[in-house]
């Protein structure tokens, strides 16, 4: 997942360890660029069913229910689109071209095949699957749910941006989370949860050049290049992290004017910024601000 974790447990802080183990067996298990990942050996056998572990069986499911939540604006297979605008750090399980050295991998999130009674995966031959964000997502789900399982009154993961909360928070029973301004210093906000997810995806980070091109990771499956929007980052409030992370770039897939409708139609709260600097938020997002000056963690 390639990112910076934060836990806070409240009751036990040894569930501190297991909580850092279970984020480095998610790693192993997810990341495209650990050759001997679950991930790694999907995209290298496409095409034939291949029985994976439950969490990579419902990471994949997540992806595929997220792909068409949105229509298809959360796309799981953009992995070919993401070789091509040049974010290819050593990955053996790629398909190159020999001719071009272009990668000839498509979007093709409709043909991947999920068994669950035999918790299979098969992924068809022209498309790769990418975590992407929604695998930071759903990791700080699964870190928070096994620690509440394993006795904590209360847990926060961050993973990336991607926070998951639940339980007993340590703010009088709250959970208090700064959501970081792209540009500014000051954060766009200051929210109280008493559960639930937050994601901010933005294009200002995780970019790269390629001659004179500005790109980065967030990918318009449109076009297959690097997304260009007035909104340049989205946070989203959802029932976990991993639907927050689907409707960030649900929302920055949105015609301009309709990033808040879009949040509102996955049933969302948040916030959005724009290439001007200037903030939006959903009229539901009212019930979730605090005066700034309390305080708070850092999203």
């Amino acid at each position: 997942m390639g990112s910076e974790a934060h836990v806070i447990v409240v009751g036990d802080p040894r569930l501190l360890g297991m909580a850092r183990a279970r984020i480095e067996e998610l790693e192993r298990r997810w990341s495209r660029f650990v050759p001997t990942s679950e991930v790694s050996f999907l995209n290298s056998h496409r095409g034939a069913p291949y029985r994976v572990s439950a969490e990579t069986f419902r990471l994949v499911n997540r992806g595929v229910t997220g792909w068409w939540e949105t229509s298809g604006r959360f796309d799981p297979t953009i992995l070919g689109d993401l070789i091509r605008e040049g974010y290819d750090r050593p990955f053996q399980a790629v398909t190159i071209d020999p001719a071009s050295g272009i990668s000839v991998l498509r979007r093709n999130a409709r043909g991947i095949r999920i068994d669950a009674e035999a918790q299979t995966v098969e992924l068809p031959t022209d498309a790769g699957f990418d975590p992407g964000g929604v695998g930071k997502g759903l990791a700080a789900d699964m870190v928070v749910e096994g620690l509440l399982d394993a006795g904590a009154e209360g847990a926060c993961v961050n993973l990336g941006g991607d926070l998951r909360v639940e339980g007993e928070g340590p703010e009088h029973g709250r959970w208090l989370i700064s959501l970081d301004h792209p540009t500014a210093s000051r954060p766009v906000a200051l929210v109280a949860l008493a559960a639930g997810g937050i994601a901010t995806s933005t294009s200002l980070k995780r970019t790269w050049t390629v001659g004179r091109d500005r790109r980065h990771h967030l990918i318009d499956p449109e076009t297959g290049r690097s997304l260009r929007s007035p909104a340049v980052s989205v946070t989203a409030l959802a029932r976990d992290a991993a639907s927050a992370e689907i409707a960030t770039k649900h929302v920055l897939l949105a015609d301009p004017g309709c990033e808040l409708a879009a949040l509102e139609e996955l049933g969302c709260d948040g916030v959005i910024v724009t290439d001007a600097g200037e903030m939006e938020a959903t009229g539901g997002m009212a019930r979730f601000l605090i005066d700034e000056a309390t305080g708070g963690d850092s999203a």
